[in-house]
């Protein structure tokens, strides 16, 4: 019997209407002799609700409160989803990511899979179609509750269709893998196939359409993701190994991303033991940074990067602690840029990428602050009220 995963985003599940509906859709797939795990996130906005709720109560939660807070969210959804399967004399069984055997490692909010019991599925499926699982959480070696961050629901599907080496099928709002955000340039082209490495670089750059751990997992398993819209007659997009991609493209996209920030750090000495403190910090709070660049000289250190506006509290809190040991130490935290990033994985192989790209900016008087990139990817740090304009550009200049 085939076995397959299916995850549902919020939007995708926001109503009642919306629930009945995928629950008709699930019933004709196990007709066919399928059985399936079914990922659900959270209704709608119950996350941000919940956190806006925290918000009204205090502005300093513990994490341990906020991840079983932030848990009953997608409890909900499994048991509405289950309710309405039932109704249809589909035999389901709802399973929080504790039932489920989802084991985590790292910070309460924002945790990572570390294995999943597959005995958990094997045993329900002797008896149930279909097996619903909470996305987005998990539990520690202590038994308390876990939460995965941002995109963690794509995460906890990808990985249990590794767990159990099967295919997994992303369901939510849009029709696929577009070559940049149709809501910021209605032309973008929508992709039959796309390379895990190229998609692994977009969402760490930007791209919303999937959690970049999700992506991650399904390449180092070899586990193909199918992405689409909910209930969709219209073709989507496979995400496959880079061998089976037959023809590279220069540029597949552009991705635009405005939940970033920028900070610029100077210290007016020359200083190895602030450089390690620095990253053991960091590494310990379990802060990303991206487009490092690093200068020491007779002046001292000049460092900037740029991190996740969603960490700005914790790496505040950071700086405010090496401060401490370092009095001299200047810090800038700038919010009003965005980084916008062109990718493609045939730049390895053609000349003039980044030319057109630099060109294409200069010819527009948009000023840019920072430029890193990588074999496939050329990623600027430019005034957020650009950041749409330039993306747009892009997109003109190499016809996507």
């Amino acid at each position: 019997m085939k076995r397959s995963v299916l995850k549902f985003g919020g939007s995708s599940v926001a109503d009642f209407l919306k629930i009945k509906n995928i629950s008709e859709h699930l019933k004709d797939r196990i007709e066919q002799d399928e059985q399936l795990v079914v990922v659900v996130s959270a209704m709608g906005k119950t996350t941000d609700n919940l956190l806006q709720s925290v918000n009204e109560l205090t502005k300093r939660p513990n994490d341990k409160d906020l991840a079983m807070l932030l848990t009953t969210g997608e409890q909900q959804t499994i048991s509405f989803l289950s309710m309405a399967l039932n109704d249809l004399d589909v035999k389901a069984k709802p399973l929080t990511g504790y039932q489920a055997g989802i084991e985590t490692i790292g910070k309460h909010l924002k945790s990572k899979i570390s294995s999943i019991k597959t005995e958990v599925f094997n045993d329900l499926f002797e008896q149930h179609d279909i097996v619903i699982v909470a996305g987005f959480q998990g539990f520690n070696k202590e038994g308390e509750l876990t939460t995965l961050g941002r995109g963690g629901s794509d995460t906890t599907a990808v990985a249990i269709a590794s767990a159990l080496q099967c295919p997994c099928e992303i369901y939510t709002d849009v029709t696929g893998v577009f070559s940049t955000d149709p809501r910021i340039f209605p032309e973008s082209k929508r992709w039959d196939t796309v390379s895990f490495e190229e998609m692994m670089e977009m969402a760490a750059l930007g791209a919303g359409v999937l959690e970049t751990r999700s992506v991650e997992l399904a390449n180092n398993n070899n586990i193909p993701i199918y992405l689409a819209k909910t209930l969709s007659t219209e073709k989507g997009t496979w995400i496959v190994p880079n061998d089976q991609i037959l023809e590279r493209k220069a540029v597949t996209g552009v991705a635009l991303d405005k939940e970033m920030a920028h900070v610029t750090i100077t210290f007016p000495h020359e200083s190895q033991d602030f450089l390690k403190q620095l990253f053991v910090k960091l590494e310990e709070a379990e802060i990303n940074i991206d487009m490092i660049s690093h200068i020491q000289n007779q002046d001292g250190l000049q460092l900037s990067f740029t991190f996740k506006e969603s960490d700005e509290r914790d790496l505040t809190g950071l700086f405010d602690s090496l401060k401490a040991d370092y009095p001299d130490l200047y810090v800038k935290i700038e919010t009003t840029y965005c980084k916008v990033s062109v990718i493609g994985a045939g730049m390895r192989d053609m000349t003039g990428i980044a030319s057109k790209i630099f060109k294409t900016l200069l010819d527009a008087s948009i000023p840019f602050y920072q430029v890193t990139t990588s074999e496939i990817s050329v990623s600027y740090v430019i005034d957020v009220e650009n950041g749409e304009s330039a993306t747009r550009l892009l997109c003109q200049t190499f016809n996507l």
